[in-house]
């Protein structure tokens, strides 16, 4: 006699049917809409449209400094929620709260803010210049608007899991002769890993697909610090819909393709970790 298994929560089969169709009218009907649009054209049509130098441009610029923001803000954001955490200090308030800006700011107001800090003759730009360091108006610039956007990612992802960790385990580390370092990367950071990697792929994910921001620091110089989403909105303001949905299809491609291999990562941390 088998006996069937009773869910946490009534009603599981309403429930989930009511997320794949909300699912499906928000994410996955839209999504396929844009590959049928690609059916407009032919195979050769869409390898030559996506192919184009300037194209190709924009793809390594956007995936490239994406890339390089969420590496940045994996760093910096730890060590972020690691003193937002571990230390008591004046104004720690006010500090926690400022990790949220970027989320409330609009991208438009933190693009002008960032190029009018990192312009020739910004607060910062009129030191770096002189030094050959340029930020507005080249790639550099995109990494520095990336970065401001998706340091929030990996703050608010890490900072629970580091509250919750307990303190014990550096303890009884630390009574076994371990040193602070050994203790870090032995005991802490194993825990904290699948956090990281959660909070960096969300950073990268939203670093890829940004465009307010990036838009006035970038200078949108062709083949130099153009994005892919402007050459996106560039192809519709002429009316050309298949070529647009063609540089939407292969960056939605190959950003499930990254996306995926960032989960399948992290989920072989945690079991790995958990297995032990």
């Amino acid at each position: 006699m088998t006996t069937r298994k009773k869910h946490l929560l009534p009603g599981f089969g309403l429930s989930l049917g009511y997320t794949l169709v909300y699912l499906s009218l928000i994410v996955l009907i839209p999504l396929a809409a844009v590959f049928l649009r690609t059916t407009e054209l032919s195979f050769s049509e869409f390898w030559a449209i996506v192919t184009t130098p300037r194209v190709l441009a924009t793809y390594r610029l956007t995936f490239g400094a994406s890339l390089l923001a969420a590496v940045i803000n994996l760093v910096f954001g730890l060590l972020t929620a690691w003193v937002l955490v571990r230390y008591q200090f004046f104004g720690k308030k006010i500090l926690d709260a400022l990790v949220d800006l970027p989320f409330a700011l609009p991208t438009a107001v933190a693009g002008i803010s960032l190029t009018a800090i990192y312009a020739p003759n910004g607060w910062l730009g009129q030191w770096l210049e002189p030094h050959g360091i340029k930020v507005a108006f080249t790639p550099l610039g995109v990494v520095v608007a990336l970065t401001f956007i998706g340091l929030p990612f990996v703050v608010r992802t890490v900072q629970p899991v580091l509250e919750d960790f307990s303190t014990e385990l550096e303890e009884a580390a630390a009574s076994l002769g371990a040193n602070r370092w050994q203790t870090f990367f032995k005991v802490i950071l194993p825990a904290i890993w699948p956090a990281l990697l959660t909070g960096f792929s969300l950073s990268f994910a939203r670093a890829v697909g940004e465009y307010g921001s990036v838009i006035f620091i970038a200078g949108n110089m062709p083949m130099i610090s153009e994005i892919t989403p402007l050459m996106i909105i560039t192809k519709l303001e002429q009316y050309d819909y298949a070529g647009a949905t063609a540089i939407a299809v292969v960056m939605l491609v190959i950003s499930f393709a990254l996306l995926l291999l960032i989960n399948l990562l992290q989920w072989w941390s945690s079991h790995r970790h958990g297995g032990k």
